[in-house]
């Protein structure tokens, strides 16, 4: 085997990195996960993901955790509202038998990190590890954390996400503004903190579009509720906005005049005390990006292929890049590490570039002056 008595460290404990820990794992390979939360009790935040078959339902089946998933996945949350800005429904999922995303069942992202940090070995996560550097040691990597520790790997893979610290290590192509950029919210105790809108979801998602805006919004198992508001914006309006989206009064008063032909029933998002915002400029990697492949390292997830949430398709590829490389690194079809990772990466990259064309293609959509009737003409179309 390739990895016959080498180390392999994974930097990123999100659904990729602990999907290919666990699959390595289960080829008794040495491996190591860190993570720069401080402990796995952290909050988890972040959308509820749906899971598909060829992807995420596939890793999670090759993982052997089909039954925990099933388990603890929620299907009242596929469940989709369709709305205008003053909340009129134009469709409703709960009005039907089956769901029109039935076929990709959905769970929160805590606990489906919690089955998969349950799968792996005690000690495999090294949490309070904030990755700062590496540099080459003999054939592999000593890796610097920032609370001053160090280790050593014969392969590290990358799987800390969009911001990646260690992509510019296998390349320096820089990622393209899509002309959309996204505010997300989050509100904990959603019942009592904005108990009209959490009413509203019956458990489920509402999808809203109103003059090239777009609201999304679903509840969560924990009582909580995410939201993001989304627009066309230029580039240069992430650092211009003059927005301390640590004030939610000032983004009260942004919301309120960016979204303004929009129902004030929308405004529970902004006017309560028990929520935070977090600014999300979308981008994506070029379609055509290529690197030259390394023996001692590779990325996976959005650290490879950077994408927009607009065709919910990256948390079910990145899943995808780990099962498919470890099929590589552990399989016997391939001479030598390199050659291996070569072709994983060539696959991935190709994979990609379709999840990210469909990506953006969507976010035009759905910010164009018809995505009301686009989309639901989509859904109405689903459902025949």
């Amino acid at each position: 085997m390739l990895l016959q008595n080498k180390k392999v460290a994974i930097v990123g404990g999100g659904m990729s990195g602990l999907t290919l820990a666990r699959l390595l794992q289960m080829q008794n390979i040495e491996v190591n996960v860190y993570e720069r939360d401080v402990n796995r009790d952290v909050r988890v935040q972040g959308s509820t993901l749906d899971l598909h078959e060829g992807s995420g339902l596939e890793a999670m089946k090759r993982a052997g955790l089909t039954e925990e998933f099933y388990a603890h996945h929620r299907p009242v949350a596929s469940k989709m509202r369709i709305v205008d800005g003053a909340l009129n429904i134009k469709f409703d999922d709960h009005d039907h038998v089956k769901t029109i995303t039935e076929d990709r069942p959905e769970i929160d992202r805590a606990p489906l990190r919690d089955i998969l940090l349950n799968s792996l070995q005690p000690g495999t996560v090294v949490w309070d590890s904030h990755f700062v550097s590496m540099e080459e040691q003999n054939e592999g990597w000593i890796l610097n954390f920032n609370n001053g520790s160090t280790a050593y790997a014969d392969i590290v893979v990358a799987a800390d996400g969009a911001n990646s610290k260690i992509r510019p290590y296998l390349s320096d192509t820089k990622a393209i503004y899509s002309g959309i950029t996204l505010i997300e919210g989050n509100i904990y105790d959603a019942k009592n903190n904005a108990p009209n809108l959490f009413e509203f979801t019956k458990g489920g998602k509402v999808m809203a579009f109103e003059r090239e805006h777009f609201i999304g919004y679903g509840t969560k198992g924990d009582g909580s509720m995410m939201f993001v508001a989304s627009f066309k914006a230029p580039e240069q309006w992430t650092v211009e906005n003059g927005i301390d989206f640590r004030n939610k009064e000032q983004v009260y008063n942004w919301f309120k005049k960016e979204f303004d032909s929009w129902s004030e029933q929308w405004h529970e998002f902004f006017s309560g005390d028990e929520v935070n915002y977090i600014l999300r400029p979308q981008y994506y990697f070029p379609l055509d990006q290529s690197w030259e492949s390394r023996q001692n390292l590779t990325m996976i997830g959005d650290a490879a292929h950077r994408m927009p949430p607009f065709a919910g398709e990256g948390a079910n590829v990145a899943m995808q890049d780990a099962f498919e490389l470890a099929a590589c690194l552990t399989g016997n079809q391939f001479s030598d590490l390199k050659t291996a990772i070569s072709h994983f990466e060539k696959e991935m990259i190709t994979r990609a570039a379709e999840a990210t064309q469909e990506s953006v293609e969507n976010g035009e959509k759905m910010h164009s002056k018809l995505a009301l009737e686009q989309m639901l003409g989509f859904f109405m179309q689903v459902k025949e």
